[in-house]
């Protein structure tokens, strides 16, 4: 177990019943949606307020040891709560699966749904204790905090890992209303098809008769990405009567602190020109076949590109558990490239990668906290969408914002992308007239977000504008 022991109930006993509002986090148990419950809990914090992060020992444990661009004095202020979860398998993905959607982890997401009463129960406590209790939860665990509507003291909000055009976009077409998208662009929108599993999809239909219990909602996106899409939320949502606020990117934007980490991806990248990197990864969702990651291994070395490679498969359910599978390149393939690539096969730390001045590119496949951390970056996209949300925000990184190009449509995500496709995408995004136009645009976007998180800009006042409403 790391640094941040666990600290258990008898915590609560210090919250002063007058004048604590305790904040309860209540993540749903994948990478993606782990990290950005405790960077906004870091963020909540800053503002002098306890904050709870309620979950598995496992999943706990997962986003500490993960804790990418936080700092460690941050993340010790947070008060972690294991929960008793069942035992739940956690086998290795299926790479030679034709669909990209993790099934895996399947096992680990049910156990997570029998989590009412542990939650229940520890909100009854804090409710004795704390003048206000607010819950901050994922959708996918309505459920689980249903019984907020019990405690008179208790509200709840949901936290929304996903940009918003994605949410706007599924609203729309759940519900059988138009996109307002122009003619052209409603054309090239990808569609719902194989996006998850019907297990999934029946997951998250679970949920929804829990969700009116909300009393808002928070988005990890900045009115300078989205705002035409958080007002079309507002419209379409309208009868809900939900308070939304917009509170991202709520990663650090100011990685000054790890700066002189001992990292081999960032003094590699300490050797390199500005600005010449492709930094090439799949997030902790996606498995590749053999045969796919030689054709971009091929596709790499062609395109004469220095990169950076973090070649990993899938996390499993449980990321303590099993041995990672040895992935063959070509013969020799990384003598030949020692000059201009570097493979990684650890957990990399994306977010200053992302961040160093040498890295020019993104090949991803755009799950929300990928494109948050690279639109903060100003780092233009190679968007490569796999599942889930994926499909939208790749299509909002290259069509709408256009900060990116696409390696492949939705439409063909069941065929090999072939070595000379990923050469020409890489040479599009890091070395043609187009891609300094793509990155101009992503560089002046970059430093609108990041602004908007400073005193006085929109994400900043929206923070604000949450914890005055919930500390009211």
């Amino acid at each position: 177990m790391d640094s941040y022991e666990n600290i258990q109930s008898h915590e609560l006993s210090n919250l002063k019943k007058q004048d604590e509002v305790a904040i309860v986090m209540v993540p749903f148990p994948a990478q993606g949606h782990l990290n950005q419950l405790l960077q906004l809990s870091c963020l909540i914090s800053s503002y002098g307020l306890p904050v709870y992060y309620v979950g598995s020992a496992t999943h706990n444990r997962q986003a500490r040891f993960r804790a990418n661009a936080l700092n460690p004095s941050d993340i010790a202020k947070i008060r972690f709560h294991d929960l008793p979860t069942p035992e739940f398998d956690s086998p290795p993905p299926d790479f030679n699966s034709l669909s990209k959607f993790p099934a895996h982890l399947q096992p680990s997401w049910d156990a997570s749904m029998l989590l009412r009463e542990p939650i229940a129960s520890f909100l009854r406590d804090i409710s004795y204790k704390a003048r206000r209790v607010v819950v901050v939860h994922d959708s996918l665990m309505s459920y689980n905090v249903q019984d907020v509507s019990s405690l008179s003291n208790a509200e709840s909000y949901i936290f929304n890992c996903i940009s918003v055009f994605t949410l706007y976009s599924w609203i729309c077409l759940s519900s059988g209303m138009p996109v307002q998208l122009e003619e052209e662009m409603l054309k090239k929108l990808p569609s719902l098809e194989g996006v998850v599993t019907d297990k999934v999809r029946e997951l998250g239909a679970s949920q929804s008769p829990y969700m009116d219990i909300r009393s808002g909602d928070i988005h990890n996106t900045s009115k300078v990405i989205e705002g035409k899409f958080l007002d079309l939320m507002v419209q379409v949502t309208s009868t809900q009567n939900k308070k939304q606020w917009a509170i991202g990117p709520i990663l650090p934007a100011k990685l000054d602190y790890i700066s002189n980490r001992n990292n081999i991806c960032l003094e590699w990248l300490n050797k390199q020109p500005p600005r010449s990197v492709l930094y090439v990864s799949f997030g902790t969702t996606t498995s590749f076949s053999d045969r796919e990651i030689k054709e971009l291994a091929m596709g790499l070395e062609r395109s004469k590109q220095r990169f950076i490679w973090v070649l990993r498969d899938a996390d499993r359910g449980d990321i303590f558990t099993g041995k990672a599978r040895q992935v063959e390149l070509p013969e020799r393939f990384e003598e030949r490239v020692k000059e201009v690539g570097l493979v990684v096969r650890e957990w990399a730390p994306q977010p200053e990668i992302l961040a160093h001045s040498s890295t020019g590119g993104f090949m991803s496949h755009c799950g929300w906290n990928s494109c948050i951390e690279s639109i903060t970056m100003g780092v233009p996209i190679a968007a490569w969408p796999m599942h889930s949300d994926q499909p939208k925000n790749g299509f909002l990184v290259t069509e709408i914002l256009k900060i990116g190009v696409l390696v492949r449509e939705w439409e063909k995500r069941e065929e090999m992308v072939s070595a000379s496709t990923i050469e020409n995408v890489v040479r599009k995004l890091m070395a043609s007239e187009e891609s300094d136009e793509i990155r101009k645009r992503a560089e002046e976007l970059g430093e609108a977000v990041r602004q908007s998180t400073e005193k006085g800009g929109a994400s900043r006042m929206e923070l604000d504008s949450f914890i005055s409403h919930i500390t009211r």
